[in-house]
């Protein structure tokens, strides 16, 4: 039997695969030889085809959130443009990196309302990225300095820098004001306005949260 090989791709799977096919099957014209050779069909077998679920992205397994958070989870999904599958796991990151690092929860989740409004592609002007608006030429040391450009816009890197910067603000200058002062590069605005609006945020969520566990425990 004439056969050849025809180079058949199969692009949804992501690779190449070479067939052997008859002439007859891809359709090319050669010239017939003196004995005329017979081309027998071979029957292939029907491939039923099943849809194909799609792939749901999620930044990570957004674990428990704890009851207050849940109740600051309401309060945010209420007034920013965020759905649940995506604010969740930013809540259970701050809640991590609060109680490993010893800061408020709710004033990282009040930074991230600030900065970005819990987006975590923001970028600013001046170079700052992500969830938390960290500038990385600042920060290298916390970041890691074989990480990539980009690395900040990885949502759980962002939240752990963001909190060490807030850590590092509080050791340098001995309070939480100067620190958010100093987390937003405003250290000589005598009014704190950056931090008075920071507390502020944080004063409402603890609110929302406050509620949230009242709820829970049918007081």
């Amino acid at each position: 039997m004439l056969t050849a090989f025809a180079l058949v791709a199969f692009v949804g799977a992501g690779y190449l695969m070479t067939e052997p096919v008859t002439y007859a099957d891809v359709g090319a014209s050669v010239a017939e030889p003196a004995e005329r050779v017979q081309v027998t069909a071979v029957e292939q077998p029907v491939v039923e085809q099943r849809p194909v679920e799609p792939v749901r992205p999620r930044l990570v397994d957004p674990g428990v959130l704890s009851a207050e958070m849940r109740g600051v989870r309401d309060y945010v999904l209420e007034r920013y443009k965020i759905s649940p599958r995506s604010l969740e796991p930013l809540l259970a990151a701050a809640e991590r990196s609060g109680r490993k690092l010893g800061v408020d929860p709710l004033l990282i989740v009040a930074v991230m309302a600030i900065e970005s409004s819990f987006n975590p592609f923001a970028e600013s002007h001046m170079g700052a990225q992500g969830l938390m608006q960290v500038i990385p030429r600042f920060h290298l040391d916390k970041i890691g300095r074989n990480a990539g450009e980009d690395a900040l816009f990885d949502p759980m890197l962002n939240i752990r820098v963001g909190t060490q910067v807030l850590v590092e603000g509080v050791q340098r200058f001995g309070s939480i004001q100067s620190a958010l002062q100093y987390y937003g590069g405003a250290l000589s605005d005598p009014s704190a306005s950056y931090a008075n609006k920071v507390l502020a945020l944080q004063k409402r969520l603890l609110a929302a949260a406050a509620r949230a566990k009242t709820a829970e425990a049918g007081v």
